[in-house]
Formats: structure tokens, C-alpha cells, sequence
């Protein structure tokens, strides 16, 4: 995800195999809940002194993460805590940075993209009349400048910077430039030719000025870089600029509302290591929590039992849409993802959450 502001950690490992054990989820805030796992048969045996089985968590975590974590870090801990067999999180908050990283646990997997795809918010700082190659504090000074901006020629710039704009991602970010990362060549020295591209910016507002500093609050689209709007507002004021603080308060459907902190997570390590069957209480979203602006449609047994088949159903009701993509539950809990067509339902993505 393009939300980070200085050089990117390691990828995350990709998710485990699934093994064994199960755990619960509830609703959190009013979201749509039930019962998001189910245990399984079979995976290898444990020789005498061998960690735990990992369990079946689905769901997500919304973690608070606080700055000098990389994303990779608090995927590891959440899954360690918890026991979990897989986790992945929904775009990269870089270690100078802090706020909000969805982690998706077991089946939630499945709707990371739907999470990535949403609007985000940021709260951050811009501190005025210094350029870096990596357009943040960690990065090396490229360029300086005396001039300081006044407050009314930074309002009168924000017009400018709001709606679909176009920017050119910052030296090092995750863009692949033939098969490379721009990071990993940027770190090897040579300079990069990344191409503007358009992004959306909704709102791009003024919260403080003084002492050469500025705090912004923005809610923008998939692929803004906050960096480079930091970047391109020193250019065009003249007195350039880079992030000092960044942290991220809305992630597609999550908000700060949903937020657990790291400690939280770390008091469930003792239970999550046992066998016994665990309610991880409001620190785990639904798995559903992320289809939130996609229309649901509940079906009968019947008819979930033909889906998780991968077989498509007519759906029947004044209620059922033309066209589109909806996702259809059975008794509340999450069944499948997929696309309507003439009143069909086409499954493409089927969840084993325990609804049978």
C-alpha cells in the first residue's frame, strides 16, 4: 500500500498453513458478528515440547500501532499472541509512522483487498524549509531553504491539492520499476523515473501553523503517497518541506473507534496458548467488518450449502439486486462473495466460518 513514509520493512512472510483449534468473534461497535471460526481435522502431530497447535482465528484486529514498529513486526506479534495460523495486514504503516493497521486473521484474508481499495485518513506534520530523499525525517537533507511560509499562502494552496491531482510517487516507496522495487534501487543509489499518476484527495485541511511547522488532516484514495503531497506543497510554496509525523486514523471501514492497542493483544497470549476454546471478546472484528459498503443478501441453507460448493444460486425476493457484487450470509455469518448477474449469484470467494 502506498501509505508509508519512509523506506519500507521486509514484505511480510506469506500466511502459514492452517493447522488446528478454534476461536470466536464478536461484533464491535454495532458491526454485523456471530461465530467466525470452525476447527478442523487433521495436521501434524506435536512432538513433546513443541509450541502450542496454532488456532483457527478469523476476523480482524484493528491495531493501534505506535511508532518504531514496522507493519511486519505487529503482524508477528498479533499472530503470536493469539496463536493464530494466518494473518496479513491491509497496507503498510512504516515504522516512523503510527495509527490504525488492519490485520486480517484466517479467513478475513480473504477481504484484504476490499479494506485496501477504501478511503483512507491522515493526521500529519509537515515541517517547512528542508527537502529529503525519502521525503521524510529519515531520510538525508537533498536541499534547504530559509523561507518559511505564512499560514494564509498555505490555506491558498490547499484548493490546489484537493480532488484528483496528479503525483509522482516518492523515490522510496514499493513501486516496481521492471521487477524491482524503487526502494531497493534507491538504497543502491540509482535515481529512478517514476511517472505521475492520478490520485484522489477528498478533503486536505489546515489544523495548526507555527514555529516552520504545519499539521494537515487528509482523507484521500488507494495509491496517495502523503509524502509526496508533503514534497510537492514545499516545491510549490518555495520553501520545500517533508513529514516529521504521520499517523493514520481511518483505514477503508476501520476507524479509530475500532482501534485496540498492542497491549491489549499481549494480555491474550497466556489464554490463546491453551486449547481451550477462547472469546477474544471486541478485540476481534467480523470477518465482514470489511464488506462494508457491499449489499448483503442472507439465503437459505439450501441455497449456502449449493455456494460453498462453488455452484451459483437464483436468488429470489423483490429485495435481490440485478447486478453486482454482493456478498450473501446464512443466519448473519458470512458465506460468500460474488457478483449478481440476471438474478443469479456467482460465487467467487467462499468463507469457512462455521455457518453449518
Amino acid at each position: 500500500m502506498s501509505d508509508e513514509i519512509s523506506q519500507p520493512g521486509a514484505p511480510s512472510a506469506p500466511p502459514d498453513q492452517p493447522r488446528d483449534d478454534a476461536a470466536v468473534a464478536r461484533p464491535r461497535n454495532g458491526k454485523p458478528g456471530g461465530k467466525q471460526a470452525g476447527a478442523r481435522r487433521g495436521g501434524r502431530g506435536q512432538r513433546q515440547g513443541d509450541r502450542p497447535k496454532r488456532r483457527d482465528v478469523n476476523g480482524w484486529v484493528v491495531l493501534d500501532k505506535g511508532v518504531g514498529m514496522t507493519s511486519t513486526q505487529a503482524v508477528g506479534m498479533v499472530k503470536r499472541c493469539l496463536n493464530a495460523k494466518k494473518a496479513g495486514h491491509a497496507g503498510t504503516l512504516d515504522p516512523l509512522a503510527s495509527g490504525l493497521l488492519p490485520i486480517a486473521l484466517g479467513e478475513a484474508t480473504k477481504t484484504v483487498p476490499f479494506v485496501m481499495d477504501g478511503r483512507k485518513a491522515y493526521v500529519f506534520t509537515v515541517t517547512w524549509g528542508v527537502e529529503t530523499d525519502t521525503d521524510d525525517a529519515e531520510g538525508n537533507v537533498v536541499d534547504r531553504t530559509d523561507a518559511v511560509p505564512e499560514r494564509a499562502d498555505v490555506e491558498a494552496l490547499l484548493p490546489r491539492f484537493t480532488g484528483q491531482i496528479m503525483q509522482t510517487p516518492p523515490q522510496f516507496s514499493a513501486i516496481k520499476i521492471a521487477g524491482e522495487r524503487a526502494y531497493d534501487l534507491a538504497r543502491d543509489g540509482e535515481q529512478v523515473a517514476l511517472q505521475p499518476r492520478p490520485v484522489e484527495i477528498d478533503r486536505l485541511t489546515l489544523l495548526h501553523h507555527a514555529e516552520g511547522r504545519s499539521v494537515f488532516e487528509a482523507e484521500c484514495g488507494k495509491g496517495t503517497y502523503v509524502r509526496a503531497l508533503a514534497r510537492d506543497m514545499g516545491r510549490e510554496l518555495g520553501c520545500l518541506g517533508h513529514i516529521t509525523a504521520l499517523r493514520r486514523t481511518r483505514v477503508g471501514p476501520f476507524t479509530e473507534e475500532d482501534a485496540v492497542a498492542p497491549a491489549e493483544i499481549e494480555a491474550m497470549t497466556d489464554a490463546a496458548a491453551g486449547t481451550a476454546p477462547i472469546d477474544f471478546g471486541d478485540l476481534i472484528l467480523p470477518v465482514q467488518s470489511a464488506l462494508d459498503e457491499v449489499d448483503e443478501i442472507p439465503v437459505s441453507r439450501d441455497a449456502a450449502t449449493r455456494i460453498m460448493r462453488g455452484q451459483s444460486v437464483i436468488l429470489r425476493g423483490r429485495d435481490a439486486p440485478i447486478e453486482g457484487q454482493v456478498f450473501v450470509s446464512l443466519a448473519g455469518t458470512l458465506v460468500a462473495v460474488g457478483d449478481v448477474e440476471n438474478g443469479e449469484f456467482i460465487p467467487h470467494r467462499v468463507f469457512h466460518l462455521g455457518a453449518f
